[in-house]
C-alpha cells in the first residue's frame, strides 16, 4: 500500500486560481471593504502565470494557443472596462491575457535563442527580454504593468522541479510583489507584511504539482476561457444594481 500524497494537476490549479480571482474582483466590485477577499486574491496571479508557462511548453501548436489567448483578450475587453472603469471605453488599463500573450512572446524569444546553442546570446536574449517585458508592460498599461510579464518570465526563467528553480521562484515572487508592487502594509506586533505579499502562498499550490493534467476536455479547457470575461460582466451588472 502506497501512502497517501496530496498533489495539484493543471486542472485543479486552473479551478483554485479561477476562484482566487473571483475573491479579488468580487472585492473590487460588489463586496468591498473585506480586505480578506483581495488577500487571497493575491494568489490568482503567480498560478496563472505558472500555467502559461506550463501551456507554452505541453502545447501542441503554439499559433493556436497565442490564436485563443488573442480572442479571449480582445472578447475580455469590454468586461474588463466595465468592471475597471464602469464604461465601454477605458483606454488606461488592458486585460490580463494582453499581459500573457507579450509574456508569452517574450518567451518564445527565449527557446530560439535556446535552440542557437549560443550561450551568450541565451544571456543577451534573457536580459533584454526581461527589460523589453517591463517596458511593454508599463506602455501598454496591461494588468499589473510590468509584474505581471516579469511573474510569467520568472517561472519561465526558474522552470523545473530542483531546488534552484523554487529558490529562484520565492525570490522573484518575493522581488516582484514586496518590492516592484508593494502596496497596503499590514503591521503586525514582530513585523509588517505588504497585502501583495500573499502572492507567496501560491506557491504552495505550485509546488505541489507533478506535471499531471487532471481532468480534461474541450467544454472545461473553454470554459477556463470563458470565465474570465463572463464572470467580469456579471459583476460588473451586479455593481450598477446595487448602486443604481
Amino acid at each position: 500500500m502506497t501512502g497517501f500524497r496530496f498533489e495539484t494537476t493543471s486542472a485543479s490549479l486552473h479551478i483554485l486560481a479561477m476562484a482566487f480571482m473571483l475573491c479579488d474582483h468580487l472585492w473590487g466590485t460588489v463586496i468591498s471593504g473585506n480586505d480578506w477577499l483581495t488577500c487571497i486574491g493575491r494568489l490568482a496571479l503567480p498560478i496563472f502565470a505558472f500555467l502559461l508557462v506550463e501551456g507554452y511548453f505541453h502545447t501542441k501548436s503554439l499559433k493556436k494557443y497565442a490564436g485563443r489567448l488573442f480572442i479571449f483578450a480582445l472578447i475580455s475587453e469590454i468586461p474588463f472596462n466595465l468592471m475597471m472603469g464602469g464604461s465601454i471605453f477605458y483606454p488606461i488599463h488592458q486585460n490580463i491575457l494582453f499581459s500573457f500573450l507579450i509574456a508569452l512572446g517574450l518567451i518564445h524569444l527565449n527557446e530560439k535563442a535556446k535552440a542557437s546553442g549560443k550561450l551568450s546570446l541565451r544571456i543577451l536574449t534573457g536580459g533584454g527580454t526581461v527589460i523589453l517585458g517591463a517596458v511593454l508592460g508599463l506602455l501598454t498599461m496591461v494588468d499589473f504593468y510590468h509584474a505581471g510579464i516579469l511573474t510569467v518570465l520568472a517561472f519561465y526563467f526558474f522552470h523545473g522541479k530542483k531546488w534552484w528553480c523554487y529558490a529562484g521562484q520565492l525570490l522573484c515572487l518575493w522581488y516582484i510583489n514586496f518590492e516592484i508592487l508593494g502596496g497596503l502594509v499590514y503591521e503586525f506586533a514582530l513585523f509588517t507584511f505588504p497585502q501583495q505579499g500573499f502572492a507567496l502562498f501560491a506557491l504552495l499550490f505550485i509546488w505541489l504539482y507533478r506535471g499531471k493534467q487532471g481532468y480534461h476536455s474541450k467544454p472545461f479547457q473553454y470554459f477556463c476561457y470563458a470565465f474570465y470575461p463572463l464572470h467580469m460582466i456579471i459583476l460588473a451588472v451586479l455593481r450598477i444594481l446595487l448602486t443604481s
